[in-house]
């Protein structure tokens, strides 16, 4: 798919023994690399991403004995999609994060020999315990990846922590779920979503048939050991389209997260490079979901999320912020991908998903600056550092908000928040702004060196990659049309390691 998260790059170093491995370090052949990684001013500060290397999809979140952990996809051999592995980190607050060895890596010859996919984290009997999808390579017939290669068949494996710090896990020798339902020809069959209900413990499972349509497979179990297929959880529509990679073409659904948040249900799922959200009824007597409601999660560069509920009961949401520069590019800068800031979700009164950076974040701001803009006279400023919060109140009466970066004068990144004409223009992306009421009727602008996380309203969300700013150079231009001054309040942000390398 466009985002290359299934383009996979068979490492030299691929079938590692599947036990941790030593923290990020550097030798004396990768110091001078590192200096580069270290001052690539493109480089986000104050969003977690690992050392060096390629960054995908968030697993497993889960907070335990004090602390929050974030798993990630991770190839630790190559800033490029392949050889996939679960990196490790840690946090007191979900912003400062310190790395930890590898969580899981390939075992040779066992079912996750070419890779350990996406996947959740739950607490069973008192041990964290990670349920996620291995692959390995199998013949055409039994192949579970219909990429146009099929080669390569998808189980569900589990594996469990060893010690209060989950950095040594145990991995069961054979697949909880090993193939998938009979007579199901599916485009795939991964990233699995586990919740515990009344007595039982369900599982949701990404997939899909041609003609048919994406889908969410449900199982369910009484010890996460041994499963039983029930039926899909939710169906899709048949797209029309034939692309060899059915995740382009929306018939196969990647990474569900299913959840409940203040009474309400909510399927999360990623395809056809969006994630989309929505929202229903869930019948816990047919175990049945039933979409009522639907929207685009973020309409950026954003994909692959995953939701865990906080000690505090928030559910908080990280997704994978991808690159959008051609792979020679990133893969000569040495990293690759960036971990989200982590989101609060709650489902509004009409069904609305709604989010808002979590309060955390506010931990990072320096000093208050007003600036007013008045309508036709636009406010520039030269940024010294690349790490900005914006925040801006809106109303009707205050007409349309131009937000734009500019570099030696040329124009890199533009934004426009039009509430009288109801629109959001970023780039070629155009969007509506969402239905009123707004349980936040302001917009907030996150800068992080190359990256762009804006939240319009609570209820929209765009991520931008902007590859041409230089700390210094790039000035901020705000500008107003209308009848009313808007009066902003933006913040410098620190940066959460002094090296841009460690945590």
């Amino acid at each position: 798919m466009s985002l290359n998260r299934r383009q996979f790059v068979v490492s030299a170093a691929s079938g590692l023994a599947a036990v941790a491995m030593p923290p990020w370090s550097y030798g004396a052949a990768e110091s001078e690399s590192a200096r580069d990684i270290a001052n690539d001013p493109l480089r986000p500060q104050f969003h977690l991403l690992p050392p060096h290397n390629w960054m995908n999809d968030p697993n497993g979140p889960i907070w335990w004995k004090g602390k929050y952990h974030l798993f990630y996809q991770l190839n630790p051999h190559a800033a490029v999609w392949g050889d996939m592995h679960w990196g490790h980190a840690i946090s007191t607050d979900m912003i400062h994060w310190h790395h930890e060895p590898i969580a899981l890596a390939p075992t040779p010859g066992g079912p996750d020999s070419e890779g350990c996919f996406s996947g959740s984290a739950v607490v069973y009997k008192g041990v964290p315990t990670v349920i996620y999808t291995g692959v390995q390579n199998a013949p055409r017939d039994q192949a579970t990846i219909r990429d146009g290669n099929d080669k390569q068949r998808e189980t569900q494996l589990l594996a469990t922590a060893e010690d209060d710090n989950l950095l040594r896990w145990k991995k069961l020798d054979t697949p909880i779920i090993a193939t998938p339902p009979a007579g199901m020809a599916v485009t795939g069959f991964r990233d699995p979503c586990p919740w515990q209900e009344a007595d039982s413990w369900y599982l949701a499972v990404g997939s899909g048939e041609r003609g048919k349509g994406g889908c969410v497979l449900l199982y369910r179990s009484q010890d996460l050991r041994h499963w039983e297929y029930l039926h899909p959880l939710v169906q899709g529509k048949a797209t029309g389209r034939t692309d060899a990679n059915p995740v382009d073409s929306g018939e196969m659904w990647e990474c569900p997260d299913f959840f409940e948040v203040n009474g309400k249900h909510c399927l999360l799922y990623s395809t056809e490079g969006k994630v989309y959200w929505t929202t229903g009824d869930y019948d816990r007597s047919t175990h049945r979901y039933t979409p009522a409601r639907q929207g685009v999660l973020d309409h950026g560069a954003y994909y692959a999320p995953k939701s865990f509920l906080a000690p505090d009961g928030r559910r908080v949401l990280w997704g994978w912020i991808p690159e959008t520069r051609p792979q020679t590019e990133y893969a000569a800068a040495g990293w690759a991908g960036a971990m989200s800031l982590p989101r609060v979700l709650t489902i509004g009164q009409q069904g609305q998903l709604e989010m808002h950076p979590a309060a955390e974040v506010k931990k990072l701001r320096g000093p208050v600056q007003k600036v007013t803009v008045h309508p036709g006279t636009p406010v520039r400023q030269k940024l010294a550092a690349l790490r900005q919060e914006l925040r801006v109140p809106l109303d009707f009466s205050s007409g349309a908000l131009t937000l734009r970066l500019l570099t030696a004068g040329n124009v890199s990144w533009e934004m426009t928040v039009d509430v009288s004409g109801n629109v959001v223009r970023c780039g070629k992306v155009n969007f509506p702004l969402p239905s009123l009421p707004w349980p936040r009727p302001v917009l907030r602008m996150f800068l992080d060196g190359s990256v762009i996380e804006s939240f319009i309203g609570g209820r929209e969300a765009i991520t931008s990659r902007v590859y041409s700013l230089k700390p210094g150079e790039t000035e901020l231009e705000l500008s107003l049309a209308g009848s009313r001054f808007v009066e902003i309040r933006q913040w410098n942000l620190a940066p959460i390691s002094a090296d841009r390398m460690t945590t």
